[in-house]
């Protein structure tokens, strides 16, 4: 079955950051049409773009993480070109929504980075679609229509194909979430309570009433593992407490410095989601991105 949007069909280009996840969306889609544009440096250093092919009256699904500041750059001009082909509609598809963290004002002065981004992003954009965002500030930030997928699913199909026996928050930060992965695995959970020293450092501590982890698997989940501190702090303290061996989930992973290896020496894996690319990318989730597009589309009678 093919999905169509408008008249013509749909088109899924691939950013530089989310090629891969972007060919696998398509394929969730009904194997339509998909697309990598062509990228070049001018001497002066900056960025052309180009889509190949003809859109015009069709409806776009772009789809590009904004982790780094090029990515960002990449992602305007190829809103511009979307637009300027003569594109029906724009599906925004941000599998990692950089600059999120800073979503308040807290001095002075600062600029609200999740707020000037999310304005300007969604200018050309007719809807976005989003994984994860860093907190729930950042869902009012958006003036157009906006979707959050969670990076839950993605992990449960990993785990469930794993031995486990208890989920772990690493704070209270990420209960929700565990919650929602302990009742799809049917398995109990616990919050880790943590105090931040620094930006790099942590001190994680077990609540009164934890249960006995003694000979447990267990798989510590959060959003984003960054530079592994709270994950290595707490997979530590799991193993000091009984627990057999410890799986490290996330659904963006950073991995900054070497938060990779130091997670690697504490952990027996470590699994994340196709929102960004990393070491270790397991999880898909492509599926649930393509879910809430399917929303939106009126089955066609086109190829199979």
């Amino acid at each position: 079955m093919r999905y169509l949007l408008g008249d013509k069909g749909v088109l899924v280009i691939g950013g530089s950051a989310s090629t891969s996840l972007a060919e696998s969306i398509s394929r969730e889609l009904g194997n339509c049409p998909f697309t990598l544009p062509f990228r070049k440096r001018f001497p002066d250093g900056e960025l052309y773009v180009r889509i190949g092919g003809r859109f015009e009256g069709e409806d776009v699904v772009l789809v590009q993480s904004t982790r780094r500041d090029e990515e960002i750059l990449e992602l305007f001009l190829l809103e511009d070109a979307v637009r300027e082909g003569g594109a029906k509609s724009l599906c925004l598809v941000l599998p990692y929504f950089g600059y999120s963290r800073q979503d308040r004002r807290f001095f002075p002065g600062e600029a609200v980075s999740a707020r000037a981004m999310a304005r300007r992003l969604e200018v050309d954009a007719d809807m976005v679609i989003t994984v994860d965002l860093h907190s729930p500030f950042n869902r009012d930030i958006f003036t157009k229509p906006m979707r959050e997928v969670s990076g839950v699913p993605a992990i449960a199909r990993l785990l469930r194909r794993r031995p486990v026996d208890v989920i772990v928050s690493p704070d209270k930060g990420a209960v929700e979430r565990c919650q929602r992965m302990a009742n799809l695995l049917h398995k109990p959970w616990l919050s880790l309570q943590k105090k931040r020293i620094d930006s790099e450092h942590v001190e994680i501590s077990l609540p009164d009433d934890a249960m006995d982890l003694t000979g447990k698997h267990v798989a510590i989940l959060d959003d984003v593992i960054s530079t592994g501190g709270t994950i290595v702090e707490s997979a530590q303290l799991l193993k000091k407490m009984g627990a057999e061996n410890v799986i490290a989930a996330c659904t963006h992973g950073l991995f900054l410095k070497d938060a990779f290896e130091r997670i690697k020496g504490v952990a027996s894996d470590i699994l994340s989601t196709d929102t960004l690319e990393n070491a270790a990318e397991r999880g898909s989730v492509a599926p649930d991105i393509a879910a809430i597009l399917k929303e939106r589309l009126v089955v066609g009678h086109g190829s199979p």
